[in-house]
């Protein structure tokens, strides 16, 4: 199969740099390993901020759609100690200047907004090789192979195509994430939980470990246990069983308030790990003909800054924009933007690293009240 611009991965980046690519009556298709739309959950709440996400739904023609989705109020912050005094209370507004809203449906949003026709799911990428004349194959694990004249890795943190053009990896941050979700909003205890995490987002966090909070729509509880652990901790733990995992993590958290452990104890699903890698804070590659690369396959970063999936969008929306305003001189445009791209990203990088040690450093939690005190002003 020839295409002209053939972008790898569904998610957000991949998905907005096809829609604005399709506006402007530029043909690109999206290639995903995942076998539809639902095969898997989309994580939780995101906040779109103004300098670059919104910009980017704007750029698509997507943002009434995207107003329609913001979940009001739910821009909230409380940050607690381990003893759950509360430090600092920020109330949630009707939309401010980073609304939340759901991963799941902004993602569905930017689907619906592609034609079905250039949207080929279960397609993994199992190799992409060099064919000549700038062009390369992209080979899945279904059998299929496609040729094409540009090649967009939005293939997120295990990236295929930034093994055509770099030799980084990511390498592990030292902090993992474990997924938590209360399902029964009937029950006294998940009350007593739901009174925890206020109207929006709870952060309750010390020196090296943390817990984190929010609402679903549902009425659900969803969020994540920080724990700066080797890796080899972290895969030690049996996390198959729901009982002996839950118990594990709630020992970590030994003298904290219970009404904060009880987010813990108190979760109804397998505890999922997710540990926090990132790319070097200065990647970058040199140019190739026919590649490039936007989002966390381009400058994986620690979430501490809320900027990954604004920086994915905006990438998108910057690359989409650059070919269209180059569209007979695509290797001058894919320069542009890359020459753009390094040094923005870096800068991003380089916030969510030190905001990765204002989170779970010494100094915390006061220094995530000074963290969000300043964003408030």
């Amino acid at each position: 199969m020839r295409n002209s611009i053939a972008i790898i991965g569904a998610g957000l980046g991949g998905l907005l740099l096809a829609r604005v690519l399709h506006l402007h009556g530029v043909t690109a298709t999206v290639y995903e390993a995942d076998a539809a739309a639902a095969a898997r959950g989309q994580g939780g709440l995101l906040d779109i901020h103004p300098h670059n996400g919104q910009i980017s739904l704007r750029a698509a023609g997507l943002f009434d759609s995207f107003r329609g989705l913001v979940r009001h109020g739910e821009d909230a912050r409380r940050v607690v100690d381990r003893d759950g005094n509360v430090l600092l209370d920020c109330p949630g507004s009707d939309f401010g200047t980073r609304p939340e809203v759901d991963r799941g449906d902004l993602r569905n949003m930017l689907i619906d907004s592609i034609p079905a026709e250039f949207l080929y799911w279960d397609h993994k990428v199992t190799a992409v090789a060099v064919t000549g004349g700038g062009q390369h194959d992209v080979i899945f694990a279904n059998g299929s192979t496609v040729n094409a004249d540009l090649i967009v890795g939005a293939d997120g943190a295990w990236s295929k195509v930034r093994g055509r053009l770099s030799k980084a990896e990511p390498a592990y941050t030292g902090t993992c994430f474990i997924e938590i979700h209360l399902s029964d909003g009937e029950e006294a205890l998940h009350k007593v939980c739901a009174e925890v995490v206020g109207h929006g987002t709870l952060i309750a966090v010390a020196p090296g470990q943390g817990i984190l909070a929010h609402h679903n729509a549902d009425g659900t509880l969803s969020g994540y246990v920080a724990l700066n652990r080797p890796l080899e901790w972290i895969t030690s733990v049996d996390f198959s069983d729901v009982t002996s995992g839950l118990t594990c993590l709630a020992e970590q958290f030994n003298g904290w308030a219970p009404e904060l452990t009880a987010l813990i104890t108190n979760s109804d699903t397998n505890p999922v790990l997710r540990p926090i890698y990132a790319l070097p804070i200065q990647h970058r590659w040199n140019r190739e003909p026919g590649l490039t690369l936007l989002g966390d396959a381009a400058h994986l970063m620690p979430p501490f800054a809320g900027e990954g999936a604004n920086l994915a969008m905006y990438d998108a929306a910057e690359l989409a924009q650059t070919i269209v305003s180059n569209h007979d001189a695509v290797e001058s445009a894919l320069a542009a933007y890359e020459s753009d791209l390094f040094p923005r990203s870096a800068k991003i990088a380089w916030e969510s690293a030190q905001n990765l040690e204002l989170f779970f450093g010494d100094a915390s939690p006061y220094s995530v009240v000074k963290l969000f005190s300043d964003i408030m002003t």
